[in-house]
């Protein structure tokens, strides 16, 4: 392969992992043609993207857009990137992989930092990584809240306890006149 084509390779690889920091490295070796283009197009439709890669000018690739994978590069590798998250990226690809088991999964880069696949599945998705934080932010003012409002609820609940018992020393209750 000459310079030319090899700096071409390059720079198509770089144009398009630029925006990507999540992605999942695997390995396809032995799953046939048509198994294969239905794993993409599967894929697709959930906004994931596959691509089968050179190893040697995706690391020089990856070096320079600041994305760290080092145990990924051994023997063929297959990229898979996309979804709303590593998460969902990761969950998608682990039911693939139940149903086919010829997939095996290399490793996985989250922020531009390698990972195990394991942390990738037990990562949040982003609707429950906003839902955490949301519910961290509230967490002090439902805290605060509740500590103002409760002597007020105690008062409150004293005073009708109060107004409902019959005061002591008043007739319990008044003789009806005499009928004439």
């Amino acid at each position: 392969m000459s310079k030319q084509i090899k700096q071409m390779e390059m720079d198509a690889l770089g144009k398009t992992f630029r925006e990507v920091r999540d992605l999942v490295a695997l390995s396809v070796v032995g799953v046939d043609s048509r198994a294969d283009n239905q794993l993409r197009l599967s894929l697709r439709k959930k906004n994931i993207r596959m691509q089968v890669v050179k190893n040697s000018l995706t690391r020089r690739v990856f070096g320079e857009l600041g994305l760290n994978a080092t145990k990924i590069w051994e023997g063929p590798t297959t990229l898979a990137w996309g979804a709303n998250s590593l998460a969902e990226l990761s969950k998608e690809l682990n039911a693939l992989i139940k149903k086919n088991d010829k997939i095996k999964v290399k490793g996985a880069v989250s922020e531009g930092q390698e990972i195990d696949f394991k942390q990738a599945l037990a990562m949040p998705t982003k609707p429950e990584a906003i839902g955490r934080v949301i519910g961290l932010a509230m967490s002090p003012a439902s805290r605060l809240i509740s500590q103002i409002l409760a002597p007020a609820s105690q008062i409150a609940g004293q005073i009708k306890t109060l107004s409902e018992k019959a005061p002591e020393g008043a007739p319990a209750a008044e003789a009806a006149p005499p009928a004439i």
